[in-house]
């Protein structure tokens, strides 16, 4: 067989080459240069065929997501929920066998009123993610709670009620409670206990009792909330903000209202009157308390004045002596003579009782006589 084979190549030869027999050899191994080469080049398309079937497959299953700041994500693994969330960032997860929930923790808020029914909340969208589509929190508006008073009239309550949903316990809630989460947990409780509340006063009382009726309502939707397992929920407030009565109550209690501010006026009057006759009672007092001071300071000044005089007539009395009369009656005596020189027309006369002239000057008068008896 060997040698029949170097006959059959050795006779193949001449007809491959067209030469000489040094070339064949190099012919040969051109053609198996060749061949490698052209095996190389027909490799090289299936993998570019594979690298772009691979980058087709990342995008359409897209086995990736994003999770941002105030949010937190669920991998749900073959219909299993992990118990610990994802954080912010780029999570992967692999198509078909699992996928990723997002799950918005920011601050939320219900308002029940009846202005306004449109919801503008956060539910699950094409992705399967919880909360995704608005990244500023949900605000979900819902009608006011119609509650029973004590008689069976109906009231409407207005509540603004502010919670977030818990991060570290969210894949647990939303396995528990699914995505209507807020209307199990925070809805059922909060109109459980405003008819709880509210059915215990008259309709005409719950605008006087506003602050209490408040704080019992948040004291207590808390309570409830709070006591859930696991706390699934963080309640930041609960605010009252308005009690809407039957109109015939309200009417009725305008009408109680404006009967005590009549009241309220004619009582304010009589306690100005009242005042203001306590007033001139007080100036009366005083006016009189100061006429009688004035009095008793003059009756005083009276009597220290005639005490005083009665010391100094008894002080005089015991000082004078027959010895200091008679000097002071010769003393006037003197007086007299020195006028009896100046007045010749002086008038002598007696003094009763007594032995020593006195005189009296009346030269005018005299002058006057004169005068007239001529005329």
């Amino acid at each position: 067989m060997p040698a029949d084979m170097n006959d059959y190549f050795k006779k193949k030869q001449p007809n491959n080459s067209g030469g000489g027999n040094n070339q064949p050899p190099k012919r040969t191994m051109n053609n198996n240069s060749n061949g490698g080469g052209n095996g190389g080049s027909k490799s090289a398309p299936s993998w570019i065929f594979i690298a772009l079937a691979i980058v087709a497959a990342f995008i359409f299953f897209k086995p990736f997501t994003i999770i941002n700041s105030g949010e937190v994500g669920i991998k749900v693994h073959t219909g299993k929920f992990e118990e610990v969330p994802l954080k912010a960032g780029l999570k992967f997860y692999i198509p078909v066998l699992e996928r990723i929930i997002i799950v918005n923790t920011r601050m939320r808020q219900i308002i029940y009123s009846n202005q306004d029914n449109a919801l503008v909340g956060d539910n699950y969208n094409s992705r399967s993610t919880l909360g995704a589509n608005n990244i500023e929190g949900g605000v979900k508006r819902s009608r006011a709670i119609p509650v029973l008073d004590k008689r069976g009239l109906t009231v409407n309550i207005d509540l603004a009620v502010q919670y977030r949903l818990r991060a570290e316990s969210a894949p647990k809630t939303i396995e528990k409670w699914g995505a209507s989460w807020e209307e199990k947990i925070i809805n059922s409780k909060v109109r459980e206990v405003v008819r709880d509340v509210i059915g215990q006063y008259a309709a005409e009382k719950l605008p006087e009792m506003r602050n209490e009726i408040a704080t019992a309502i948040q004291t207590k939707v808390t309570q409830k909330v709070n006591a859930l397992e696991d706390r699934p929920v963080v309640l930041a407030s609960v605010e009252l903000r308005n009690i809407v009565l039957p109109i015939k109550i309200r009417e009725k209690i305008e009408q109680l209202q404006a009967e005590k501010q009549n009241v309220n006026i004619a009582e304010q009057q009589k306690e100005r009157a009242k005042q203001e006759a306590q007033k001139n009672a007080e100036i009366a007092r005083g006016e009189a308390e100061r006429n009688r001071i004035v009095a008793q300071g003059q009756a005083d000044k009276i009597r220290i004045e005639a005490e005083e005089q009665a010391k100094a007539n008894s002080l005089i009395s015991a000082s004078l002596t027959t010895q200091l009369l008679q000097l002071e009656q010769i003393k006037t005596q003197a007086k007299f003579n020195e006028a009896l020189k100046v007045n010749k027309d002086a008038q002598i006369f007696l003094t009763p009782g007594g032995a020593v002239p006195n005189i009296w000057v009346d030269a005018k008068a005299k002058e006057q006589r004169a005068i007239s008896a001529q005329q």
